[in-house]
């Protein structure tokens, strides 16, 4: 595997399900916030991703906000989900990631790390060593940087549908 690659990819987080994640065997999620749980630089939610959060936290899972954002960005935003965070992670350097682990007191076998970018997030679990899924994002970001990363990023979104890593829900 290479260090871009994820363990899975779906295509919006709500579909991630307590038996993908057991089978996984983790215990313990660390998730980014924009274009995973909110339109970038929002404070509102995508729908359902609440109701996902305490679904998961339901289930046994312990999970933490793990962002490249500022405090005054995420503090009220994790506020939101009743859930701890870690703000300027400095993804894709392992610091935030370890960060948040410690702040749950999980190890690295049994966490999984969920967003939607591959070179800050993906890249940054598999330094690490976590599993990791990665989502479709929803709004397209207009930067040239941005558009430049997601064009970089189709071979592999790609791939994980050709190798049947891309879980698409039941119709």
């Amino acid at each position: 595997m290479t260090l871009n690659m994820p363990s899975y990819s779906v295509d919006w987080v709500t579909q991630i399900t307590p038996p993908m994640l057991h089978r996984m065997h983790v215990k313990a999620i660390l998730l980014d916030v924009d274009n995973t749980l909110s339109p970038p630089d929002s404070q509102i939610p995508f729908s359902g991703t609440i109701q996902w959060v305490q679904k998961m936290q339901n289930n046994g899972f312990k999970l933490i906000i793990l962002s490249n954002n500022f405090k005054w960005r995420v503090a009220p935003f994790a506020a939101q989900y009743g859930l701890p965070y870690v703000s300027f992670a400095l993804k894709p350097l392992p610091v935030g990631y370890l960060r948040a682990m410690s702040k749950l007191h999980v190890r690295r076998s049994e966490t999984v790390a969920i967003g939607d970018q591959i070179f800050t997030d993906i890249l940054g679990a598999n330094l690490v060593g976590l599993q990791s899924i990665l989502v479709t994002p929803r709004i397209t970001e207009g930067s040239a940087s941005f558009l430049r990363r997601r064009h970089w990023e189709q071979s592999i979104r790609q791939e994980l549908k050709n190798t049947g890593r891309h879980i698409s829900p039941k119709e």
